[in-house]
């Protein structure tokens, strides 16, 4: 399935539509697509080469609409790494995405914290990232384009933004560096020190994939996380996904009134 038959079913079931802005939303975020005005809800099932999500709280769902001023794009769902092995589930539908006229990435997560000063329902924007597993999208990519620069790869001007978001809201909005895990085990305590030496300040299964293959199309990306536990080792917590999807669902609400000041005003 090509990235350009994914862009023709866009096209027709969405005519007329064009996003500005498309978001991933992550476990706690799903909630925003209930802010969107005039949703046309486009299934998974009928876009090809969008991934068919395995993993409770994602659902398999295009949202389009408008936020503010803004033509959004929702992507109710995301492909993991640790689904097939591959970090490549996303390449396709953001190609089309970005190819249907997408300037703006915003991909959102539910993350462990690795700070004290960021318990479980903080929220965090990433200034950059750990690609610990060190596994590309591009990997097999051809051409001068796949040696795609880093250096800045969450975009700076969008994270004054939604600072300026959070600020008007009287929220609290972290800034770190996010570390990106293979799984779908959670981590060890000592993999969590050694994370924390490294640098990162919270961890998750996600989200870097998705910068890549965006910094490859010319996407600029904004990337939020929320804080659902306190990583292994930093609490008595027992992790679990339902754990997860639990403390998600209590910090959704002002996840999802910041989430929604940020893309009006992008």
């Amino acid at each position: 399935m090509t990235d350009t038959t994914a862009l023709a079913a866009l096209r027709t079931q969405a005519p007329g539509f064009t996003p500005r802005i498309v978001v991933v939303l992550g476990s706690g975020w799903g909630a925003l697509a209930d802010r969107v005005a005039q949703p046309l809800r486009l299934p998974y099932a009928g876009l090809p080469g969008f991934p068919q999500p395995t993993v409770a709280g994602h659902g398999g769902t295009l949202v389009c609409g408008q936020i503010g001023p803004n033509p959004v794009a929702l992507m109710s769902g995301r492909s993991h790494a640790y689904e097939t092995g591959e970090p490549t589930g996303m390449k396709q539908a953001l190609r089309a995405l970005r190819a249907w006229g997408a300037e703006v990435l915003v991909l959102t997560n539910a993350a462990g914290s690795l700070r004290p000063d960021m318990p479980p329902g903080s929220l965090m924007a990433l200034s950059d990232h750990l690609n610990i597993p060190q596994r590309s999208p591009l990997t097999g990519e051809g051409g001068a384009e796949r040696f795609v620069d880093m250096s800045a790869a969450y975009d700076a001007k969008l994270r004054r933004g939604a600072q300026a978001a959070a600020a008007r809201l009287g929220q609290v909005l972290h800034e770190g560096v996010y570390a990106w895990v293979a799984g779908p085990q959670f981590e060890t305590p000592a993999e969590i020190r050694m994370l924390r030496v490294l640098g990162a300040d919270a961890v998750g299964m996600s989200t870097v994939p998705e910068t890549i293959l965006a910094r490859h199309a010319g996407l600029q990306v904004l990337a939020l996380s929320m804080m659902v536990n306190m990583a292994a080792g930093l609490s008595d917590e027992h992790l679990s996904h339902a754990h997860t999807l639990a403390q998600a669902a209590a910090a959704s609400a002002a996840a999802c009134e910041l989430l929604a000041d940020v893309l009006a005003t992008i």
